[in-house]
Parts: C-alpha cells; structure tokens; sequence
C-alpha cells in the first residue's frame, strides 16, 4: 500500500507480526525468564502491547509461562521448529565429526551460521545450557569466515551496526575490517587472537558449498598456549580436513549427485 506522500506503508498485519518476532529474538542471550514489562521495556513497548503479544504466542506453544512467577520462557513450539530445523540441516551428521576434532587437537570445535549481524554456534562443544549462541560477526574467527565467503543475498561488513570493542585488540573501524576481509579470503581462514576476549585464540575455515560461498564456518578454540604460531600450520590442516568432510555430509541427499546426474 502507498500513502499519498509516496511511501510504501507494510501490509496490513505486517507490524503484529514483526512486534511478534521481536519478542521471541528477546530471548537470545539465554538469559533468566522474562516478564511482560520485561519485555516491554526491551522493545519499547508499553506494557499491555508487550502482554497482549506474549499471550498470542503463548496460546501458540512458541512460548510458556511459568504457574508461580508469570514470567515467559520458550515454548515447545521453538523447541519442536528448532529440533526440526536442526535434522533438516543435517547438523547431527556433523557432532561425530566435531567431537573427533576437537579430540585430536585438544581444543573446543565448533559449526556456525549467520543470522543477520551475528554468528550462531549451532554444534560443537560450546553448545552448552549456560552460555548463549550468538556471537559477534566483526570480532570472531566464525564471523569473518561468513563475511569472507557470504551467501546469495547476504549484506557486506558495512550492512553492520557500530563495531563494538571487546578488547584493545578488536577491530572497530569499518576499513580496517575490510581489509581484514581482504586478508582472510587470499589466506583461506581467520585468526582472532584476544579480540572478542583476551588470552582465548580462535582459527576458522569456510565450510563451503557448491557455488563457493560459506554455508557454515568451522572453527576451532583454544588458548594461544596451545594453538601456537608454530603449530598455527597444523591446526589449520585438521580443520580443513574437517571442513571437507562436512561440505559432504552437510549436503541434502539430492544435492550429493554431479551435476547432471539423474536420480534412479
């Protein structure tokens, strides 16, 4: 629909359901239950807007509220999308895999995808209940393989909001990330050494598709103790050799088969 001064107005509904999503994407950081002015004052809301909205999903199993506090958590509606979303991934394929790296080489493994400005750690041993999935894109290994290799469709470095510090050893300037861009992609994989946190080294390679874009990064974490420049070389190997493993497996049934192949 378009108003008389030329702009384009969402259709009709188009804002219940952003408002929706809005407070479902509240509970990201994994953090204790939340209350209707919780919510509220998270989006900007008023009160009864955000209760009206929580009540919708709640009636729809995307979330619950506990009997005793009346607070909200996720529903078995998420769990259920997300269990699904998970096997048609094929991400159970990969837990074998990542468990063997991580054993090999000592440090923790993991398998990401981007969601808009973040990475999202969907397998791997930093998997856990305690600790939230999303990360950064500008400050991680994982992150500046997604942004290296981006898919069909995906925003560039400047799509993204200001570049927060973690550390002193964070890039915060947009050029400087593009060159770091420039970097990553001529050597292959990404290094974040102390930028999203001091005394914590991470290495990630592309897991790429068909088409050369990354469907997922990989990448393994430890200290720089451990994953020392003189053993940088070795690390890089087993993940590579990782990563092609999964480029396989990762692939749908049909997708398996050469170009031109048929089925049958």
């Amino acid at each position: 629909m378009t108003t008389e001064a030329g702009t384009v107005r969402p259709p009709a509904g188009a804002q219940a359901v952003r408002r929706a999503l809005d407070v479902l994407h509240c509970f990201h950081d994994n953090g204790p239950d939340l209350s209707a002015s919780d919510l509220a004052r998270r989006l900007g809301l008023s009160t009864s807007t955000a209760h009206r909205l929580a009540r919708t999903l709640l009636g729809a199993g995307f979330l619950e509220q506990d009997a005793r506090t009346a607070r909200y958590r996720l529903g078995p509606a998420m769990t259920e999308l997300g269990r699904l979303s998970y096997h048609q991934r094929g991400l159970h394929l990969a837990a074998p895999e990542l468990a063997d790296l991580a054993e090999r080489t000592g440090a923790t493994a993991d398998l990401a995808l981007r969601s808009g400005p973040h990475v999202v750690i969907v397998a791997g041993g930093s998997v856990t209940p305690k600790v939230g999935l999303r990360r950064p894109l500008h400050s991680t290994a994982l992150g500046k393989v997604l942004l290296a290799w981006p898919r069909a469709g995906e925003a560039g470095p400047r799509s993204l909001p200001p570049l927060y510090a973690f550390t002193e050893r964070t890039i915060v300037e947009p050029p400087l990330l593009t060159a770091e861009l420039a970097r990553v992609r001529e050597a292959g994989y990404a290094l974040n050494d102390g930028e999203s946190a001091l005394g914590v080294r991470t290495l990630a390679v592309p897991v790429l598709e068909r088409a050369g874009h990354a469907r997922f990064a990989l990448a393994v974490r430890a200290t720089p103790e451990l994953i020392t420049d003189a053993r940088l070389d070795w690390y890089l190997a087993q993940a590579r050799s990782c990563a092609r493993a999964l480029e396989v497996l990762l692939l749908a049934p049909a997708e398996r088969r050469e170009p031109g192949e048929r089925a049958g």
